[in-house]
């Protein structure tokens, strides 16, 4: 079976960092979100695999009838490139955090599950 080739993006979109402080200021104060968002755009771009992500968040894997994991499944058919993901140590509780791109995660996870995703982490 021909595996489907995914187009990445050599660095996350700049709409990416708003919305991943967004998400972050849920549990951290707003400067806290702001100072690890700064923190995400200055490390490099790093891989990890689908499955290794999915079972060290913890996440569930959401499926196509989510419109926006369908956007992205969509985007990588039309072999269109997606942005990497910014993930964030959570030393606390052991775990990372997806603060942008659960969705393409779940997408990528659907075509093929050891692919390797770029990342940024902190």
């Amino acid at each position: 079976m021909k595996r489907t080739k995914i187009k990445w993006l050599g660095k996350p979109q700049k709409h990416d960092y708003p919305a991943a402080e967004s998400y972050l200021s849920l549990f951290l104060e707003p400067p806290a979100a702001k100072q690890l968002v700064g923190k995400l755009k200055r490390v490099g771009i790093t891989e990890f695999a689908a499955k290794d992500i999915f079972r060290a968040t913890g996440l569930p894997q959401l499926d196509g009838s989510n419109i926006h994991v369908d956007r992205y499944r969509r985007l990588i058919i039309l072999e269109q490139p997606i942005s990497p993901l910014l993930l964030c140590r959570d030393t606390g509780h052991g775990k990372p955090i997806i603060a942008d791109g659960y969705h393409r995660l779940c997408a990528v996870y659907s075509f093929d599950e050891d692919a390797m995703i770029p990342c940024q982490i902190t």
